[in-house]
């Protein structure tokens, strides 16, 4: 028996407002690229100030959807970036550990990152496509994603209990085994160039194989975060927005606050419980279109409960690590 057919996603997105927004995006990476061009260490002021950039961006974009197209196009559209800029931050604890083991200079850090992250919004428009035509053909596959959901919940969680700490063998990964089997890889750092010439051959550097060890672990990311956004909103557009603008911001971001991640210590919980309610939420709509009597979450719920959990694991995590954190002796006299 094949699954059942659905009608196709609707989109607020016209041709012209897809085009508007890729230039925009287009736009916004070509000048962090002339940015990073000369290698720097980020400084705290720099990262604040971008990072309040690319949050006023998104929530300005946010209110214009919600002017433009109504309420529950703005809600969808925002609780869809929490969800995003959420994940986002847990994936930071992976890749701060991968830019260590690769021991990339500080200087080229932001670089990797900004590379790392353009090839990821490529491949998360790939993911959105074909979430997108799976979903418009067949409903189970909200079933799908649902359970994908459960199964990365279950994964986080693990991961969150185990902690991060553990620092990953970044020779381990399947993408730098094979370079390295296929490619000569330079013994150190040469700029900000990915290959170089060296005795009469090409050879690419340990910037590029960081940068592709990057890329694979955000396909990886990619499977939680798509799935989850489509279980906010089923519009396309939507979920590129979310993603774009949630990946765009991750380079300031990760420099302002690396130094905070190891505080947020029920980070990893609260995002397995949030995955674990958005799984519910796509298998109750997949439930809703075989049996109309299932009731769904309205989207403004679905924003209610993301708060919440992720604002009571901020408290309790600063509060543990309030606790863990040695005091200073009294001072005498």
């Amino acid at each position: 028996m094949h699954a059942p057919l659905i009608q196709p996603l609707q989109t607020i997105a016209t041709p012209t407002l897809w085009a508007w927004t890729l230039v925009g995006v287009l736009v916004l990476f070509a000048v962090d690229f002339v940015i990073t061009r000369r290698p720097h260490e980020v400084g705290v002021r720099e990262a604040v100030g971008w990072s309040a950039f690319y949050i006023a961006l998104p929530l300005a974009f946010g209110a214009w959807l919600w002017l433009r197209f109504g309420g529950d196009t703005g809600l969808a559209y925002l609780s869809g970036y929490v969800v995003e800029k959420s994940l986002s931050v847990d994936n930071l604890f992976v890749f701060m550990l991968l830019l260590t083991g690769f021991a990339v200079p500080k200087a080229l850090q932001q670089r990797v990152l900004l590379i790392g992250v353009a090839g990821a919004l490529v491949l998360r428009a790939v993911f959105i496509a074909l979430g997108a035509v799976m979903l418009a053909r067949f409903s189970i596959t909200f079933l799908v994603f649902g359970l994908v959901l459960l199964v990365s919940a279950g994964k986080v969680w693990r991961d969150a209990v185990r902690g991060h700490d553990e620092e990953p063998d970044a020779n381990g990964l399947a993408v730098v085994r094979m370079i390295r089997r296929v490619l000569p890889v330079t013994d150190g750092y040469r700029g900000t160039a990915l290959m170089v010439s060296e005795h009469g051959r090409r050879v690419v550097t340990p910037l590029l194989v960081a940068v592709l060890a990057i890329l694979a672990v955000d396909v990886l990311f990619a499977v939680d975060s798509v799935p989850a956004v489509f279980g906010i909103t089923g519009d396309p557009y939507l979920v590129f927005a979310t993603n774009a603008f949630a990946l765009m911001g991750l380079r300031a971001l990760y420099f302002l606050i690396a130094g905070v991640l190891s505080k947020l210590v029920h980070l990893g919980h609260g995002m397995a419980l949030i995955l674990v309610f958005i799984s519910v939420k796509l298998i109750l709509h997949w439930a809703h279109t075989v049996w109309h009597w299932v009731p769904t979450v309205p989207t403004l719920w679905s924003l209610v409960v993301i708060v919440a959990i992720l604002a009571t694991t901020t408290a309790t995590s600063l509060a543990a690590s309030r606790r863990s954190s040695p005091r200073a002796p009294a001072r005498v006299g």
